[in-house]
């Protein structure tokens, strides 16, 4: 039996694939997926996609056939090997937080450590810088049992790319839900402002700018990175901690967008999700869900708004695992819970 998945559902992009890709590799179930970002202005896979496919097949043994850049139609046949060491170059500033999203999710049954060492973009946009990973996803996903160690080597910007990542993922027990009615009390805010072959002004103005919109309410403590790499750019990553949980928001200095409003931008987009009750940001959700869907308990969080993403993730969990979604508005924001059947754990 072939499942079918219609991959212009949705949000009609990337992460459909990717989560298919891995789902199928982590569940046994051989899958076609169709109409690969057919509603996109480039249809069908990019070079980005392609290495996430590359590196499930290679990882896990699986067989994929139409893995190439514009194919709209991937045939997946999963394997059962464990690779425990994996390279991927993805050959130009695609995003190593995407590719490394799906290298992770097919190794959750990995009964050795898994080791990726992955080249391209860290700090790239359209996806999450890779510092969202260490200081907000490992970490929560660290409350359900899951230990991942990250380290930056180099940072790769568009469009030189040239980033270099290392990532462990010890094996992976029994995946603990995660509960996140209540933040409780704010602890601190912290951030981390990174600058690459720019002038350290940038950075400088980035936090200034920054801490000029948190200082009424909150004090923020903010690190300067220099960085060595064989491409330019700078960045800031925002960090509110709370007892229970973290929220953050992030921002990309461009051309025609000053290191001022960037720092503006952060905070303020900080402040908006702080303030709406919300007890996971609207990028971390969609990247959490996936071990929600496979936990041994129900979860629950609040995001101030429904992304697409999100909506899509929940639509391809369905469609490979034993898992109920609930949605309900509440205040500013809307309340959802994860509830894995029993086959939902993919064990």
């Amino acid at each position: 039996m072939v499942l079918e998945i219609d991959s212009s559902r949705g949000e009609g992009g990337g992460q459909m694939v990717r989560t298919s890709v891995a789902l199928a590799a982590l569940t046994g179930t051989t899958a076609r997926l169709t109409r690969i970002r057919e509603n996109r202005p480039t249809n069908g896979l990019s070079r980005q996609h392609t290495t996430a496919v590359r590196a499930v097949a290679t990882m896990t043994g699986s067989k994929i056939t139409g893995n190439y850049i514009g194919s709209s139609e991937l045939f997946i046949e999963p394997g059962n090997r464990q690779l425990g060491n994996v390279s991927v170059d993805i050959g130009s500033a695609g995003s190593i937080s995407l590719v490394l999203q799906a290298a992770l999710l097919a190794a959750r049954n990995y009964e050795v450590p898994f080791t990726i060492k992955l080249k391209g973009g860290t700090n790239v946009m359209w996806a999450p810088p890779i510092d969202s990973y260490s200081l907000v996803l490992f970490p929560m996903m660290r409350r359900m049992g899951i230990e991942i160690d990250l380290e930056i080597v180099d940072r790769g910007f568009y469009p030189i790319g040239g980033g270099n990542v290392v990532a462990t993922m010890s094996p992976i027990g029994t995946i603990r839900p995660l509960v996140l009615d209540d933040l409780g009390k704010l602890e601190g805010i912290r951030g981390l402002c990174y600058v690459q072959h720019l002038s350290d002004r940038i950075g400088e103005d980035m936090i200034g700018a920054a801490k000029t919109v948190l200082s009424p309410k909150f004090e923020a403590d903010i690190e300067f990175q220099r960085c060595e790499g064989t491409s330019r750019g700078a960045g800031m990553v925002l960090v509110a901690e709370y007892e229970n949980g973290l929220l953050s928001s992030n921002v990309l200095s461009s051309k025609g967008h000053s290191a001022q409003q960037s720092g503006l931008d952060a905070a303020s987009d900080l402040m908006q999700e702080m303030s709406t009750g919300s007890t996971v940001d609207v990028h971390t959700a969609d990247q959490l869900l996936p071990y929600m869907a496979m936990a041994e308990g129900k979860s629950c969080f609040t995001v101030s708004r429904i992304s697409k993403h999100l909506l899509s993730q929940m639509d391809t969990l369905e469609s490979f695992l034993d898992v109920r979604f609930g949605v309900e508005r509440k205040d500013d924001g809307y309340h959802f819970t994860v509830t894995p059947g029993e086959k939902g754990s993919a064990r």
